[in-house]
């Protein structure tokens, strides 16, 4: 049985990037190649190109990060913050609501003196969620955007700064939904696309909003009781048919970041990928069997978190352990703006 406790690891604070590399591509790469060694090498990031050959493809998120940090105050006077999970539609979002006291039902919030959110309840299961209704008209997607900040992580402890406004969105963000970056893509700038392009790999394309709850802790020693939240995902019909092309033509599948994995392995669950919409709650601990991705770029993850958990199943859970190790000994910069890992996937060891 798995525990918490297997995916523990110590990590010194001061390791913890708090802000970007000065460019996009100038972060380190740990490839971990030579499964049945664990081989480990210590990369610069500009030099994945030459990691990847013909024939094979990336598959990146293309979600775009909204400034989904609220402040306001409570009719009461006490003050509030806003955290949205996910916009329903123009009236309606689920949240995190940090007060004093709990909100009740009927409650209403007051943000930047400018517009107001009732709180209608709980919202399903994920009693940390509160359901918001907009009061009165308007957009909630605009009223958010023009009032809201950039959702940093809890770990990075400045508030939101003009440099954050583009180094926490990759180059590449279109689709306007998620409350954190898809962090593996926030390493690639318009040259290392075309470089990739260059070196005759192909570019694919998905959706999948990051929730708030890919921050959530994980309250269960026992991992088989732990339900995941639930995220919003979309794959184009050309990504399928790309994956298709790939796998005829001998490449390999590159999911950049675990949010582009994920969504590919919900896809396929029927055992066959397909294209469209749907949400997800996939857990993916170690003794998954993988059917889409063959390469995973990732940053570091968080001790106990389920994104580690993600990376030991794809990796190997000891080899995993080894290069955190590594990594720490090398004073890596850990988490959204830290360093990358390419991991190879290897499906012989739960």
């Amino acid at each position: 049985m798995l525990t918490l406790d297997d995916f523990d690891f110590d990590l010194p604070p001061e390791l913890i990037a708090q802000h970007p590399a000065s460019e996009r591509t100038a972060s380190r790469l740990l490839h971990l190649e030579h499964l049945d060694r664990g081989v480990l090498r210590d990369r610069q990031f500009v030099d994945l190109p030459q990691l990847i050959a013909p024939g094979d493809l990336l598959v990146f998120n293309d979600t775009r990060v909204i400034r989904a940090r609220l402040y306001g105050q409570k009719d009461s006077g006490g003050k509030v913050e806003v955290m949205i999970e996910r916009i329903i539609d123009a009236g309606h979002a689920v949240a995190q609501i940090r007060a004093s006291k709990s909100p009740k039902p009927g409650s209403r919030i007051i943000i930047e003196n400018t517009f107001a959110l009732t709180v209608t309840g709980r919202s399903g299961e994920q009693s940390e969620f509160f359901a918001l209704e907009l009061v009165g008209p308007g957009d909630l997607y605009m009223l958010i955007e023009q009032n809201g900040r950039l959702p940093l992580p809890p770990y990075i402890t400045h508030g939101a700064e003009s440099d954050d406004e583009t180094r926490y969105q990759t180059v590449f963000a279109r689709h306007s939904g998620a409350v954190a970056a898809p962090t593996a893509g926030l390493h690639f700038d318009a040259a290392m696309l075309a470089k990739l392009g260059e070196r005759g790999a192909e570019l694919a394309w998905l959706t999948l909003h990051v929730g708030a709850g890919t921050f959530q802790p994980v309250r269960v020693h026992d991992l088989s009781a732990h339900r995941m939240h639930s995220e919003h995902f979309a794959i184009p019909q050309a990504t399928v048919e790309a994956i298709a092309r790939t796998r005829a033509g001998g490449g390999r599948v590159i999911a950049v970041g675990t949010t582009s994995l994920r969504a590919l392995e919900a896809a396929a669950q029927s055992g066959e990928l397909r294209a469209g919409a749907a949400e997800t709650d996939i857990f993916i601990t170690p003794g998954y069997q993988f059917s889409v991705v063959d390469r995973l770029i990732t940053n570091f993850h968080l001790p106990k978190s389920t994104l580690l958990m993600l990376v030991c199943a794809f990796a190997g859970t000891d080899r995993i352990r080894a290069a955190y190790l590594h990594a720490v000994a090398r004073r890596y910069r850990f988490f959204s703006y830290g360093d990358a890992m390419l991991l190879e996937r290897y499906d012989n060891e739960i």
